[in-house]
């Protein structure tokens, strides 16, 4: 087995072998340049995004800057916009759902280091999988641990850090993030807080 084949499973593997550099390259390569197009030029910008991540709904938008390790190992749903600052260390699978809106300055990291010293400056890393249900909205500055699953029709609020699982149709909050409470038919009615809707077509 080479190192990216140990790296894809969650084994230790070392960054620097197999081809692995190359393609954190020929990511970055891609991601610069998406960051520095104009910003009329859709045409571009949804090839190179299309390019550049593992699978994409249609309906995409990721708002320049964006950062990845490798890109090939993230996977989109329909619907999907993230904003400013995106950042996701994708050396294990990122698996993103439907209608999943990702606010400024978000950081999303599969890639970790072994806690000893002796172990960690052996030069061995590892990543774990991340999944985002469908429905998911991640507030502004949130950060996202290794091996985390956030289910459906979660928000995650601003500045939280996640570091457990958070189960469907919950608000979660905090440092490390719990959740606070679950959503319910009645926020329907609300766009913020106690503020009701003064419309009836969403």
């Amino acid at each position: 087995m080479n190192q990216k084949e140990r790296m894809l499973k969650g084994l230790p593997y070392k960054s620097w072998l197999d081809g692995l550099p190359e393609e954190r390259k020929a990511a970055r390569v891609r991601t610069r340049e998406y960051n520095t197009l104009e910003p009329g030029d859709k045409e571009r910008r949804n090839e190179l995004i299309r390019e550049t991540l593992g699978k994409t709904g249609e309906q995409i938008f990721i708002e320049a800057p964006f950062l990845c390790d490798y890109g090939r190992n993230i996977e989109v749903g329909e619907n999907f916009y993230a904003n400013f600052n995106l950042v996701i260390l994708d050396v294990a699978r990122v698996v993103i759902g439907d209608n999943v809106m990702i606010a400024p300055n978000v950081a999303i990291y599969t890639a970790g280091h072994p806690v000893h010293p002796v172990s960690r400056n052996s030069g061995y890393e590892y990543g774990i999988g991340i999944t985002i249900g469908n429905n998911v909205w991640i507030g502004g500055n949130v950060v996202i641990n290794p091996g985390v699953r956030i289910g459906d029709n979660v928000i995650i609020g601003a500045g939280s850090v996640v570091t457990k699982d958070i189960p469907d149709n919950l608000i979660a909050v905090g440092n490390p993030c719990r959740p606070v409470r679950e959503i319910t038919e009645e926020d329907r009615k609300y766009y913020y807080r106690d503020r009701v809707f003064d419309v009836d077509d969403y």
